[in-house]
């Protein structure tokens, strides 16, 4: 069955309608981004900023802060410097995504320790393929967990 955008649910999968043979993602339950994952207010943002350290990259900044419990929460932070609703929305998307794929690396080697982290982005995240954004994403989380297990 075609939906609108032209994407068909096929075997549990979602595959483009005018190209069968190409594998969007694999439709599954409880895979998703918890709320208990997601950094959200306000004060934790500015904590992360204030207190925390950074690590830079291409197309990116992350922010992290080691916290006394608790697992990985992330958080993005898009300004309109980056562009419109649309264009922020689809980079925060894109990042959400990768940071879902990638968070293991994160949460397997920060048992017992808590750690917030805010990626702030470059504009160059809206015309990077996903896949370069993914492996960035994830030598970040990588970098983090590696810095973090050290102390």
């Amino acid at each position: 069955m075609t939906g609108l955008l032209g994407i068909a649910v096929q075997d549990g999968e979602l595959v483009k309608a005018d190209a069968p043979e190409q594998r969007i993602e694999q439709v599954s339950a409880g895979s998703g981004f918890p709320r208990a994952a997601r950094l959200l207010k306000h004060s934790d943002f500015d904590r992360v900023y204030k207190q925390g350290r950074r690590h830079f990259s291409s197309h990116m900044t992350v922010f992290y802060l080691r916290q006394a419990a608790g697992g990985a929460r992330v958080g993005f932070t898009v300004g309109r410097v980056l562009g419109g609703a649309v264009e922020r929305n689809r980079i925060k998307r894109r990042l959400r995504e990768a940071v879902r794929l990638r968070r293991g690396a994160l949460t397997g080697a920060v048992d017992g320790v808590g750690v917030d982290v805010v990626i702030n982005p470059k504009k160059s995240v809206l015309t990077l393929e996903f896949r370069v954004v993914l492996e960035e994403v994830g030598r970040a989380l990588d970098t983090i967990a590696k810095k973090l297990v050290e102390k």
